[in-house]
């Protein structure tokens, strides 16, 4: 059954661009500086695309909280709102943008995401309970949902190559309609570096 057409909420997760904290797997490519470089220009890109789908208010939901200097520039240059991330897993994490209103999810590690991406996640959800953006190494790169379900973001392992298999799995025996979408890739380690190179011109460069 087709819902009534809304505004849709998109939360993005962030971790602050401090050297030697952020993108870790990647400083033996870059350096802590580097790494940390690359993730501030992976933070603003997710923010230009989600503000450029045009499909209702953006939150920059940020860890270990929403002093940054970037994500002050951030909320200066784009029509977002910033948000501290609760402690806890990424699943907790997750669920707690959902209860606060979000409907579609993403994080900053995908550069291949585009604001078409995100639209049709939105149209998918006026049929499904669910709508997710697979990611390449097992994982997803955007989850979508009108009401949170608890039972998809507990006791995952987070880390592993299996969440997305477990995700299908928990939202079949949950009753739930899930859309799922062509994967996309990601950034975590030094081999994914060399498919940054289109992006060069958007000013994401490692």
């Amino acid at each position: 059954m087709s819902r009534a057409k809304t505004e849709t909420a998109i939360a993005i997760l962030a971790r602050a661009p401090i050297p030697g904290l952020t993108k870790t797997r990647l400083i033996p490519a870059l350096g802590a500086h580097g790494a940390a470089v690359l993730q501030e220009q992976l933070t603003e890109l997710a923010v230009e695309t989600a503000t450029a789908a045009g499909i209702g208010p953006v939150f920059l939901w940020a860890t270990p909280d929403e002093r940054h200097s970037a994500f002050h520039e951030l909320a200066r240059r784009f029509p977002i709102t910033l948000a501290r991330q609760p402690d806890g897993d990424l699943g907790q994490r997750m669920l707690a943008t959902f209860k606060a209103g979000a409907q579609i999810v993403i994080g900053t590690d995908c550069p291949a995401l585009t604001p078409e991406h995100l639209r049709d996640a939105a149209a998918a959800l006026q049929h499904n309970d669910l709508a997710v953006i697979p990611a390449e190494d097992g994982g997803y790169v955007l989850v979508a949902m009108i009401k949170p379900s608890q039972v998809l973001f507990t006791h995952i392992d987070w880390g592993s190559s299996g969440v997305m298999q477990e995700t299908r799995r928990r939202a079949l025996t949950s009753g739930l309609t899930m859309h799922e979408f062509r994967p996309l890739w990601d950034i975590d380690r030094p081999e994914d570096l060399e498919r940054l190179r289109p992006y060069e011109a958007l000013g994401v460069v490692a």
